[in-house]
Formats: C-alpha cells, structure tokens, sequence
C-alpha cells in the first residue's frame, strides 16, 4: 500500500511538473546538470548550486544576469526556470519584444488588469533580453507596477546584454528608472557572466 501511494504521488508530481513546464513556454530546453560553470565564466559551482537550493524564490529575490552575447544567459536562465518549474513553482518566460507584445495589446483589448493579475501569481518570471528594444511609456509604468506588486514577495530574472550600471540609461526616465532600478537591484543575485562566446565555441 505504501509503494502505490509513494507511486501515485510521484506520478502527480510529475503531471504537475510538465503542466509547469507548459505554461512557462521557456525558449530553451535547459537544464541545470548542462551549465557550464568555471572560473573563467565568472560562475561557480557554488553559485549554480545556491541558486538551485531556490531559497531565492523564497526570500523573492531577483537575478540579474548580464553578459556579452552568446554568453549563456538565457540558457542560465531557463535552467533556472525548469529547477523552478520542479520545485512547484509556477513561473513565466518572455522575451523583451514579447513583454512590451504583451503590455501594448492588453492596453488595447481591455485586459491589461488581468494580464498585472497573472504576472503577479508567478512565483517567478524571466524577462529575457533587457534593454534591446526601446520601451514606451506604457512598457515602463507596467514594468514598475509589476515589479512594485512582486517586491520582496516574488522572485523576477533578467538578462541583459548591457550592464547593470547602463539600465538607467536604457530607461531613460530618471523618476521611472530610480523605481524600477531600486525594486531590481535591492537583495539581487547579481552575475556578469564572462569567458569565450558559447555559440561560437560550439
């Protein structure tokens, strides 16, 4: 009796799991045993294994992740975002392009407020690829509002090609930016990953 409980509990969890895994459309099939972590990536073993445990999930810190292209940031990240899916985490991907995608037709058809809704029940949400296309009015206020609802509750991941210390800029709204760069940056997880281009190396 005990194994079939002990079998039906697993198989829940893994239906769980995959449901997880489909609602959280990650770009990439990453997972955490295939990041390659060294000295000369600037990431460790350590560090990988720290996030992996997802007491940052459960604090609601963030995870910046900067670095040139083809770097392995947004493989970084979706490993992350299976490890949480595992975890019964529910989480959400977007490209950059796909975030203000989002933001600018809910705007238009009236469900804008259920979109907030949503992006607020994920325990973690990854914005891939900040700071590539230019952010209108309506793409930073929500970007606020969203961080604002998530603050120090739930956990956000961002990569991005430029610098930590170059997002202010990017935002191009001191009064904005100072916002937004506050709920990011406070108790964050801040990696610049560095070393040989990963795409090129393959």
């Amino acid at each position: 009796m005990a194994q079939l409980i002990q079998s039906e509990q697993l198989n829940r969890q893994k239906e769980k799991t995959t449901y997880y895994l489909k609602l959280a459309k990650l770009r990439l099939n990453a997972i955490p045993e295939q990041i390659n972590c060294s000295a000369a990536r600037n990431f460790t073993k350590q560090q990988l294994s720290t996030l992996l445990e997802g007491h940052y999930l459960e604090q609601g810190e963030n995870i910046l992740l900067t670095g040139d292209t083809g770097y392995g940031k947004s493989y970084l990240a979706c490993a992350l975002g299976y490890q949480a899916c595992l975890m019964g985490m529910k989480t959400a991907y977007l490209s950059m392009n796909r975030f203000i995608e989002k933001i600018t037709l809910s705007k238009l058809d009236g469900t804008y407020i259920r979109l907030l809704n949503h992006f607020e029940r994920q325990s973690l949400i990854i914005i891939d690829d900040f700071g590539l296309q230019p952010m209108q009015q309506d793409t930073k206020l929500a970007l606020l509002q969203i961080l604002e609802e998530r603050h120090g509750k739930r956990s956000t991941i961002i990569t991005s090609q430029l610098p930590i210390s170059a997002w202010y800029n990017y935002i191009n709204e001191p009064t904005v930016a100072d916002a937004i760069m506050d709920r990011l940056t406070a108790n964050a997880h801040k990696i610049e990953l560095k070393g040989e281009s990963l795409r090129r190396k393959k």
